[in-house]
C-alpha cells in the first residue's frame, strides 16, 4: 500500500531528498531510494509498502536476540520488503533484495498487527526480518497502538535511521537490537554500501533517549574477526554505552554473495569472548554455537547464573524481579 512519507525534503518542483535514513536519497521524478521502496512521485516522496508484509511469525523474545528485554516472552514478528543496506552476506535476502512484485507480499493494518499479536498471546511487537527503518510510517502508526494496548515493540535494525525519525518513534519503541557490522568504515563500504559512523550515532541517541539497546555483532572469518578489532570495538561500547549494554557475538555461516567464506570457528568465537570480558564488558553473549555458559546471564557481582539459556528455552530461577536472587546485585533487564 502507498502512503506519503513522513521525512523528506522538495529541492525542486521534482525533486526530493529523503531524510529517514543517512544516506539522504536525492531522487528525481519516479526515481526510487536506496531502499527500493520510498518513491518520488511527481514531486512528492512516498512509501510504497505501507501495511505491506512478507514474512509474520510468533517468535521468542530471545531470538531477536534481545536476552535482557522481557525475557521468556513471545513477540509477533513482522517484516517486509527491501533494505537500505548491500549486505554481501545477507541471510535474509530473499525479501530484502525482493522487489514489490514479490508473491508473497500481503496487506496489513497497523489495528491487524495489534490485534493478531494478542491473538497468538504475545507480549509484544518486533519490526525485524528486514530493516524495519524503511517501513517506518506503519511501524509508527503499530507501534503508538501496540503501546495503548500493553504491548512491548522493537526493532531488529542496521541502525542507519536519522535523528528526527529516531525521536519521533521513540516514545513508542521499547526497544532496539543493532547489528553493528563491522568496526571499520572500510568494511561498510566494501560490504554493505554504507557508513559505520550513523550507526554508531543511533546507538548513542537510543541509549540517551532511554530505548533498551543490544549490539549484535557477526563476526565473518579475514573480513571483521581480528582480535584489534573486536577490543576497540568493545571499548567502544564500555566506554560510550557502559559495560552493563548486551553485545551478542554470532557465528557467521556462507550465505548470498559469500558462499566461499568458511563459517566462523567456535574457537575464534570463544576468543572474542574473553576478550571482550578482558576489556570489561558484564553481558558478552556467543550466538549461533553450541549451548554453553556463554548464552547464560550471569551475576556480574556474585557469578550466580541468574538466567540459563538453552536454544529458546530459559531458566529464570536465578532472579528475583530484575535482581541476582543470591546476592540482590540489580541486573540490566527489564523485565
Amino acid at each position: 500500500m502507498k502512503k506519503e512519507a513522513r521525512f523528506w525534503n522538495k529541492l525542486s518542483d521534482k525533486k526530493v531528498q529523503c531524510t529517514l535514513c543517512a544516506h539522504k536519497c536525492k531522487l528525481n521524478k519516479s526515481n526510487q531510494g536506496i531502499c527500493g521502496v520510498r518513491k518520488n512521485e511527481n514531486g512528492k516522496l512516498y512509501s510504497q509498502i505501507y501495511g505491506s508484509y512478507s514474512s509474520m511469525a510468533v517468535d521468542p523474545i530471545e531470538k531477536k536476540p534481545l536476552y535482557h528485554f522481557h525475557p521468556g516472552t513471545n513477540a509477533f514478528s513482522l517484516g517486509t520488503v527491501g533494505c537500505n543496506f548491500k549486505c554481501l552476506y545477507c541471510q535474509n535476502y530473499s525479501i530484502s533484495t525482493a522487489d514489490l512484485g514479490y508473491s508473497y507480499l500481503r496487506d496489513m493494518s497497523a489495528e491487524d498487527s495489534v490485534e493478531i499479536a494478542k491473538q497468538y498471546n504475545c507480549q509484544g511487537i518486533a519490526y525485524t526480518y528486514n530493516e524495519p527503518t524503511i517501513w517506518y510510517e506503519f511501524t509508527l502508526d503499530s507501534a503508538k497502538l501496540a503501546k495503548k494496548a500493553d504491548l512491548y515493540t522493537c526493532y531488529v535494525t542496521n541502525g542507519y535511521i536519522l535523528e528526527e525519525p529516531l525521536k519521533e518513534i521513540s516514545p513508542f519503541l521499547d526497544a532496539m537490537n543493532i547489528d553493528i557490522k563491522a568496526f571499520t568504515e572500510d568494511f561498510y563500504k566494501k560490504i554493505c554500501k554504507s557508513k559505520l559512523e550513523p550507526v554508531l550515532n543511533t546507538c548513542l541517541l537510543a541509549k540517551k533517549l532511554g530505548i533498551h539497546i543490544e549490539l549484535t555483532y557477526l563476526v565473518i572469518p579475514g573480513y571483521n574477526d581480528s582480535l584489534k578489532e573486536i577490543k576497540g570495538f568493545c571499548s567502544w561500547v564500555v566506554e560510550k554505552l557502559g559495560n552493563e549494554v548486551p553485545v551478542h557475538f554470532s557465528r557467521f555461516h556462507p550465505d548470498y554473495k559469500m558462499k566461499n567464506v568458511p563459517a566462523t570457528p567456535v574457537d575464534s568465537l570463544l576468543k572474542i569472548y574473553e576478550v571482550a570480558k578482558e576489556v570489561g564488558l558484564l553481558y558478552p553473549y556467543l550466538g549461533n554455537v553450541p549451548h554453553g555458559d556463554y548464552e547464560n546471564t550471569f551475576c556480574p557481582s556474585c557469578g550466580n547464573v541468574c538466567i540459563e539459556r538453552f536454544g529458546f528455552s530459559i531458566d529464570l530461577s536465578g532472579l528475583n524481579d530484575n535482581k541476582c536472587a543470591k546476592c540482590g546485585q540489580p541486573l540490566n533487564l527489564v523485565i
